[in-house]
């Protein structure tokens, strides 16, 4: 499974790096063949960022699932980006992580990964 990314501080970043699977960064214009889950951060106080938002109004059609990287300090609005998009693109949340995520973390979206049927 391809895995498309957003990281701005770098813990999105981190986070994939320790999954096994192909990943691809999030650039402007990006325009992909193949279905992918999405991993991004949740942007200011549970936004969607901007840069993925423009992502997935090219890509919309070939997410399969999508986790996002948060700080549980903002409680309701943690890895809010996740819930929004997968209301909006009717797809499952594969996880949420703080941060750069914990070997718990990472073995959780490989489960939910793996159960996607695609």
């Amino acid at each position: 499974m391809l895995i498309a990314y957003a990281s701005r501080t770098g813990n999105v970043k981190l986070f994939v790096d320790r999954l096994p699977y192909r990943s691809m960064k999030i650039t402007e214009g990006l325009r992909l063949s193949e279905p992918f889950v999405l991993v991004t951060y949740t942007d200011k106080i549970g936004e969607v960022p901007e840069k993925t938002r423009q992502f997935l109004a090219d890509n919309n059609g070939l997410i399969r699932g999508v986790a996002a990287s948060g700080n549980r300090n903002f409680g309701p609005y943690y890895g809010a980006a996740a819930d929004i998009i997968s209301e909006q693109y009717d797809v499952p949340i594969v996880c949420k992580f703080e941060l750069a995520g914990t070997p718990t973390d990472t073995a959780k979206f490989i489960e939910g990964v793996d159960a996607l049927d695609v």
